[in-house]
């Protein structure tokens, strides 16, 4: 395994991977290793800030260890905000700021046994023990399983807990002490008076997370995915109530305490978990101590099957060194300790029979083969379909009806289809074969040319319909509250709703005839309903799903629309109507001066707007009273390089400003030729500070960048030279 920036960031890294980065040119190499910093930056944001992953576990682990590879082969890549020397993700700005006395941070991953005894070799060398096989008695591990939760601190003083905080950036993390209180097995007090910090795992049982999509399903709403974003989005709720009745949990598994020498009191990772007990705090009993690497590789060998029969998740063991003062001997890198590592269980495959494929036909048309199987038990639940994805695949894995197939769970969350067995075929076999028609409306299927996608062209194709109208009001669009299939497929049963517009005018008593809904159910929905009748221009777009057109391409689409249709002097309502009817007229030309939009998207969003059956889509909603609300206004309308105060610039904002949240500065920014970055590196250009700025004020300081209060940010966007620093437009 190569050292440098793999062994630096606590992952191992093949040297074959790092020879294939080496194969490419430098600048090569810089363009991949931009676009992984932005997937991976952006999997971080949705999966510690908004719980939302959309990366599994397997497919970010795959995407780092690329990066670090990329980054052992071109040294000169790494910067600060690389993912590979981050934690986590910067809080959200929804809770106060807790700045860690200790900074929490993250584990390398290892992801099979050769890899375990690669750590176990480093550990040794580290400390000056010769080689495995030769005894090293003075070294012992720990192994713990890996809890799949969220990472939080707890405070306690003299006995009382005062303060608890979720691990944030590994720096500043966020205040959830009145959530944390909700949790029946966290102490208020401890057995004893100490003053202690206390790190561990907030989860949510595996029974609590069934309750909890039982009541869901029964309620019409959309269930959750698993348990893991369930708990953490649990524990970051505004409302404390609502965190109590999720029934959350939580096990501890690092202390921090001086005693009055200012030494820890414990000199173990082994000790600390007994003192841990004592005090009184939730300590996972399944772990083992004073083991060698062969006896750490027996206890990951015992829970691998036997992990399904826990009532928790957990996705891995984790080993550390035990002796303290062999973990400082030892120290840490940029985002993770040298002494301990996390084997990540490999997903569990198993063998079953392809008895069916059965094209279904998602929001854009498009007919995806999805696999019936027979029923199999896998990573501990029962998988019965699988999604093929398209028909290129289907021959690729060389998959036929009547196979028998290995499945597996990627990241022991969605199931998977790895190939075919060929050599158990019977000769009883076929092939699949795409459907001439569409299977729910009967149109004639089209094959995008050149493309792998098979695609039903009716636009009021029931299958189409419902996949639409789920996405209009999903988060990134619309985000109606309650509006989950059971209630949309009724809706549509019922002829309810037939346009996206027909949802606002919806009263009450419409809502009130629906399976399972009372009078309170519909007054909840119709009020969800409302509050979603303003949303910003780039939300109401996304929520349309036009074809090419993601959130990304939304915003960018809206800047565009605000700078061609200034909304400064306009009512909101008759500047959104304005918009709704010059759409139909705009060309894919002219849509080609919006930047990032080349030649196909813009072909694209000129087709929908210019269609019969879509082109009033955005005026029935501007009838039925939605209002978009119009972003800051871009400087540019070219395609070439950003003008304006900000052009070139990167800026970070930190803290709270009295005069914009925090998505409102940043399009700010982007609106005057900026680019907004979420954390502090040698390319920003300014830090804009409000109150409770943070680590970020202190990364600025180390690296001489100037600092702006919000009077110089306004200064800034006007292209005035802010107080006491360079005029805009020149480099600080």
């Amino acid at each position: 395994m190569t050292e440098s920036v793999g062994q630096s960031v606590g992952l191992p890294v093949a040297p074959e991977a790092v020879e294939a980065a080496r194969a490419l040119s430098e600048q090569g190499s810089a363009a991949r290793h931009d676009e992984l910093v932005r997937i991976l930056q952006r999997a971080s944001e949705l999966y510690y800030q908004q719980d939302s992953p959309e990366l599994s576990d397997a497919e970010y682990d795959g995407l780092m260890r690329e990066l670090v590879a990329i980054e052992t082969a071109w040294p000169s890549l790494v910067t600060p905000d690389s993912p590979t020397q981050q934690v986590g993700a910067a809080p959200t700005g929804t809770f106060g700021k807790v700045v860690h006395g200790r900074p929490m941070l993250s584990l390398g991953n290892v992801f099979d046994e050769e890899e375990l005894r690669a750590f176990d070799a480093r550990v040794r060398r580290g400390l000056g023990f010769e080689p495995a096989p030769a005894p090293a008695p003075d070294l012992c591990y720990v192994a713990e399983l890996k809890i799949d939760g969220l990472a939080v601190s707890l405070r306690y003083e003299h006995g009382r807990f005062v303060q608890g905080a979720t691990r944030g950036d590994g720096t500043t993390g966020e205040d959830v002490t009145a959530n944390l209180k909700t949790i029946s097995v966290l102490p208020e007090r401890l057995r004893k008076p100490a003053t202690v910090e206390v790190r561990g795992e907030v989860f949510m049982p595996k029974a609590e997370f069934a309750r909890i999509n039982a009541a869901r399903e029964e309620a019409g709403l959309a269930t959750y995915a698993n348990p893991r974003n369930s708990g953490a989005g649990s524990l970051r709720q505004q409302d404390s109530r609502v965190t109590a009745e999720r029934r959350l949990s939580s096990w501890s598994y690092q202390l921090i305490e001086e005693g009055p020498d200012g030494r820890p009191t414990a000199s173990s990772q082994s000790e600390a978990l007994a003192r841990l007990a004592a005090l009184g705090l939730p300590v996972n009993p399944d772990r083992a101590e004073g083991l060698d690497i062969v006896g750490a590789i027996g206890f990951l060998r015992e829970w691998r099957d036997k992990r399904h029969d826990l009532p928790y998740e957990t996705d891995g063991v984790v080993v550390k060194v035990d002796r303290f003062d062999q973990q400082q001997r030892l120290g840490m890198v940029a985002r993770a300790p040298r002494w301990a590592v996390a084997y990540k269980f490999p997903p569990e495959q198993v063998e079953t029979v392809l008895e069916d494929i059965v094209p279904y036909v998602g929001r854009t048309g498009t007919l995806t083969p999805v696999a019936h199987m027979r029923p199999a038990k896998v990573a501990g639940s029962t998988v019965a379909r699988a999604t093929l994805h398209n028909l290129d695949e289907v021959r690729r894995k060389d998959l036929r009806i009547g196979d028998w197939i290995v499945l597996q769970k990627a990241g022991d969350v969605i199931p998977e289809v790895v190939r075919s067995l060929p050599e158990r075929r019977t000769g009883a076999e076929r092939l699949f074969e795409m459907p001439p028609f569409c299977p729910v409306c009967g149109t004639a299927v089209v094959r995008d040319e050149g493309a792998v996608r098979h695609y039903c062209p009716n636009p009021r194709c029931p299958a189409r319909l419902s996949q639409e109208f789920a996405h209009f009001v999903g988060r990134g669009g619309m985000d109606i509250e309650g509006a989950g299939w059971a209630v949309l497929e009724q809706l549509l049963e019922r002829g309810l709703i037939k346009t996206r517009g027909d949802f606002y005018r919806l009263t009450v008593e419409d809502l009130e005839g629906l399976d399972r809904f009372g009078r309170k159910s519909a007054e909840n929905l119709k009020a969800s309903i409302e509050r979603s009748r303003r949303r910003p221009l780039a939300r109401v777009l996304n929520s349309l799903g036009i074809p090419q057109v993601g959130e990304s391409t939304a915003i960018d689409l809206a800047g565009w629309i605000a700078a061609r249709w200034p909304a400064e002097a306009v009512d909101a309502r008759e500047w959104t109507a304005s918009v709704a009817q010059s759409l139909p007229g705009v060309s894919a030309e002219e849509l080609l001066e919006v930047p990032g939009i080349g030649p196909v998207v813009a072909a694209a969003i000129a087709g929908y707007f210019r269609a019969p059956e879509t082109a009033a889509v955005l005026v029935d909603l501007v009838d039925a009273g939605v209002i978009a609300e119009p972003p800051a206004r871009r400087v540019v309308l070219g395609s070439g390089p950003a003008a304006g105060p900000l052009a070139g610039k990167t800026v970070v904002v930190t803290g709270s400003l009295a005069g914009f949240d925090r998505a409102g500065a940043e399009e700010v920014i982007r609106a005057a030729g900026g680019k907004a970055a979420g954390s502090v590196s040698k390319n920003t250009s300014y830090v804009v500070a409000g109150e409770n700025g943070g680590s970020k004020l202190a990364k600025a300081a180390e690296l001489g960048i100037p600092v702006l209060d919000e009077d110089g940010f306004r200064r800034l966007l006007a292209n005035e030279a802010p107080a006491g620093d360079a005029p805009a437009g020149e480099e600080p």
